[in-house]
C-alpha cells in the first residue's frame, strides 16, 4: 500500500488533487499556456507518474481545474452581492467583485482555459457559472423595480467588460474600480444604495 500523508486514503487523495489543481492554476497564471504533466507534478512536489493516478490526461487535468475554479468564482461574486446592505449596493458589489477576479489574475486563467481546453465540459461549466452570477444580478435589479432587468444587466456587464479591458491594458485595480463606481454610482444612489 502506498504511503499516505493524511489521516485517511480519501483525505490523502483530496490533498493530492488539490495540490495538482493549485499547481496547474499557478503555472497557467504565470505562462498563459497549458502546463505539461511533468511541470504540474514538479510544482506539486510529486512524481510525474503520480499525476496520472488522479488525472488521465492534460485535458482531464484542465477540465478538473475548470470544475474547481468556476464554482469558486461564482461563489465569490454571489457572496459579495449577498453581503451588500441593499439590492442597489449588490449591483455595485457584483461589478467590483468581477473586477477583483480580473485584478487577481483569475480572468486570465479562465480565458486561457477556454482557449486551451475547448470542449463541452468547459463550455458547460462557463455557461453554468455565468448563469449563477447573472441570476443574483437580475434578481437585485427586479427587486429595485428596474424595467427590463435583463437589458440593464447586459449594460452593467458591458461596463464591467470595459473596465476589465482597462485592467488587462495596465490600469490599476483602483482606477478600474473608480471608473465603475463613477458610472454605476448614480444608478446605485438613485435606487437607495450608498
Amino acid at each position: 500500500m502506498p504511503k499516505i500523508s493524511a489521516p485517511s486514503v480519501a483525505e490523502h487523495h483530496a490533498a493530492q488533487v488539490r495540490a495538482l489543481l493549485d499547481a496547474t492554476r499557478e503555472l497557467l497564471r504565470e505562462s498563459g499556456k497549458a502546463p505539461s504533466m511533468a511541470d504540474v507534478a514538479a510544482r506539486a512536489g510529486l512524481a510525474r507518474s503520480s499525476v496520472y493516478q488522479y488525472f488521465s490526461s492534460r485535458q482531464a487535468l484542465l477540465e478538473g481545474l475548470v470544475k474547481d475554479i468556476f464554482p469558486r468564482w461564482a461563489e465569490r461574486i454571489t457572496s459579495a452581492m449577498a453581503a451588500a446592505p441593499t439590492p442597489a449596493d449588490a449591483v455595485l458589489a457584483y461589478a467590483r467583485s468581477n473586477l477583483d477576479l480580473v485584478a487577481d489574475g483569475e480572468h486570465a486563467v479562465g480565458a486561457a482555459l477556454a482557449t486551451l481546453a475547448p470542449g463541452e465540459a468547459i463550455g458547460a461549466e462557463a455557461h453554468s457559472m455565468h448563469q449563477q452570477i447573472s441570476e443574483p444580478l437580475a434578481e437585485a435589479l427586479k427587486t429595485l423595480g428596474v424595467g427590463a432587468p435583463e437589458v440593464v444587466a447586459e449594460l452593467i456587464n458591458a461596463v464591467v467588460h470595459a473596465a476589465t479591458r482597462r485592467l488587462e491594458a495596465g490600469a490599476s485595480r483602483e482606477q478600474a474600480q473608480a471608473s465603475v463606481a463613477e458610472l454605476l454610482g448614480p444608478f446605485v444612489r438613485e435606487h437607495g444604495g450608498a
